[in-house]
């Protein structure tokens, strides 16, 4: 069982620390209950520069036309045949561009890797500035846009499995 540290001691990313509370754990040891698939093989896809990935295909936003604007999309997990329970895509939103506007059943994580871009969440517009993450629940009527003159990029973390968007007005 892990405990807290006293309130003395700061909280820090304390590798060492880790691993002792660990103890007993073989590197590499499954989690207990965790199903594997014999096929599915661990994979390094080396970033390219300028926002590409070796061996990652930049794919069209959606399959057909609606309202949106200049952005493209790469599957860096979820289209190689892996068996996690969610998809990691980087999206980029060219200056002026945007995402559609709707909403569905699964909830997403954004985390803005280039430039800056606006987010409208429910009733509420964020400014996404690097590294700053957001979290969008689920049924939360979203939309993601450049009005900056650079790209807009950013990873979106999904489930795997998830409804197809309702497109709002």
């Amino acid at each position: 069982m892990l405990t807290m540290p006293n309130k003395k001691t700061p909280l820090s990313c304390d590798w060492a620390a880790l691993g002792r509370i660990r103890r007993g754990k073989k590197p590499g040891q499954a989690l207990k209950g965790a199903k594997t698939h014999s096929e599915n093989k661990s994979a390094l896809y080396k970033h390219k520069g300028k926002f590409r990935w070796q061996g990652i295909k930049i794919e069209k936003y959606k399959q057909s036309n609606g309202d949106w604007a200049d952005i493209v999309r790469q599957t860096l997990i979820g289209n190689q045949g892996e068996t996690s329970k969610f998809h990691v895509r980087y999206f980029e939103i060219a200056p002026r561009g945007c995402s559609s506007f709707e909403m569905h059943r699964h909830e997403h994580v954004v985390t803005c890797i280039r430039g800056k871009g606006k987010v409208m969440a429910g009733k509420r517009l964020y400014e996404m500035n690097f590294m700053d993450t957001l979290y969008i629940s689920p049924n939360t009527p979203h939309q993601l846009r450049n009005p900056f003159k650079s790209p807009f990029g950013f990873l979106c973390i999904v489930n795997a499995k998830r409804d197809k968007p309702i497109i709002l007005a």
